[in-house]
């Protein structure tokens, strides 16, 4: 029988390839000339001699070598090989963590980021599951997590007062259990269980000011802008085109075409997901003449750059995202007041109830969005420049009413 200084102390002769220093019951320590230490138990089944490794002394113990050994006894006793039973053990192991919620949640976004998501969206999704979810589920098999469970998770969000995140997380936990379905590592997806278990999430739309009178303040405010002229410009183009502030924050002057009156923001540059980023046609916004004087006047402060409004320090990167919002707040415009986002809802609105004669589709089109119907995207063609020219010139033209605080009386466009 070995004992603890008996095993501290073996060692094997520079001679011998190893030694095997026996203990009983077919356990034995294997120790070869560079020291190393090793457990096995040697057992017969089924007529052949066959041995089960238990790992190194000293991380295995002697006492723990010996439970091994009689764990062993006790799988050979009930008619199944301890080698084998070991092989299927870990194989039950390395299918468990493949089939964690995390596990299977990462599989999810690394098809749908690969083939359909952009890589904002993808990367909002998995940055909000590693910060809420994966901490409080993502270990468990994705097969043994119930509602409860999730709802728990749910619940530490919505204490800190985030109810969108968590309408959010429920969808996105939803995705993974579906997928968990279709590929066998769940029977169910206990998400829509939790339908009406939130905090009812009432969307707050982005700050617009909406009423004539109110939007002619805003435009005499930004054009008394004293900050950076290029800021004042963007401001000012924010309210003539109603573009996304990403997109217009981010122009490049190669995107322009001045003499033609034509801004042309590439499919991959747009708020798409990833085939139509890149199967997608270019989205064509029609310059008035207001938007084309605006350009040329900033030509000469940043005509040298890539972008039309390039970062105050680093003129290779685009202006900051925050820029638009900061200077609406030096005018006294805050964030329940208008933010940058607000000039698209300040177009699309005064557009349907001031301005008449003007297609809700040619609007959508140049808010970039994706047309529905049995012609998806027709009013973003090349041959409706014409008609979406004269819309964009009728907005400017009222915008100039509005600053002139001219009477506001609905028109028609022609």
């Amino acid at each position: 029988m070995l004992t603890d200084p008996a095993c501290k102390q073996a060692i094997c002769p520079q001679d011998k390839t190893r030694i095997r220093l026996p203990d009983a019951g077919g356990l034995y320590l294997e120790v070869t000339p560079n020291g190393s230490k090793r457990w096995f138990v040697k057992y017969r089944f089924a007529g052949k001699e066959k041995r089960l490794a238990l790992g190194n002394y000293p991380e295995v113990t002697l006492k723990a070598a010996r439970d091994g050994r009689e764990a062993a006894r006790k799988t050979r006793a009930a008619g199944t090989d301890p080698v084998q039973q070991r092989q299927q053990d870990q194989a039950n192991k390395q299918t468990s963590s493949a089939s964690t919620y995390e596990a299977v949640a990462r599989e999810f976004h690394a098809i749908q980021a690969a083939a359909k998501w952009s890589s904002g969206h993808a990367s909002k999704w998995l940055r909000t599951q590693e910060l809420y979810l994966f901490p409080q589920i993502g270990t468990l098999p994705l097969a043994s997590i119930r509602a409860s469970a999730v709802l728990k998770a749910l619940r530490k969000v919505e204490a800190k007062g985030i109810v969108n995140t968590a309408h959010e997380l429920r969808t996105m936990a939803g995705q993974v259990f579906r997928h968990g379905v279709v590929t066998e590592r769940c029977e169910k997806n206990p998400i829509a269980d939790l339908k009406d278990a939130l905090t009812a999430h009432h969307v707050k739309h982005f700050a617009a000011v909406l009423d004539p009178i109110e939007a002619g303040g805003l435009l005499r405010a930004i054009d008394g802008y004293s900050g950076h002229p290029a800021t004042r410009t963007a401001l000012q183009l924010s309210a003539l085109l109603f573009q996304r502030p990403g997109n217009i924050r981010a122009m490049e002057w190669a995107w322009l075409d001045l003499d033609g009156a034509m801004l042309t923001i590439p499919a991959q540059s747009m708020k798409l997901k990833t085939k139509a980023k890149i199967n997608g046609r270019p989205h064509l916004v029609p310059l008035a003449r207001q938007a084309v004087a605006l350009l040329r006047a900033v030509h000469p402060l940043t005509g040298s750059s890539r972008y039309v409004f390039p970062g105050a320090r680093d003129h290779s990167i685009p202006m900051s995202d925050g820029t638009v919002n900061a200077a609406l707040r030096r005018l006294d415009f805050g964030s329940d007041d208008h933010v940058a986002h607000g000039f698209r809802a300040m177009a699309r609105t005064m557009l349907a109830e001031r301005l008449s004669g003007i297609s809700p589709d040619m609007v959508e089109a140049q808010l970039g969005h994706a047309k529905t119907g049995a012609n998806p995207g027709a009013y973003d063609r090349a041959e409706y420049a014409e008609q979406r020219q004269l819309m964009m010139q009728t907005w400017a033209n009222y915008l100039d009413q509005l600053r002139a605080g001219a009477q506001i009386i609905p028109i028609k466009a022609a």
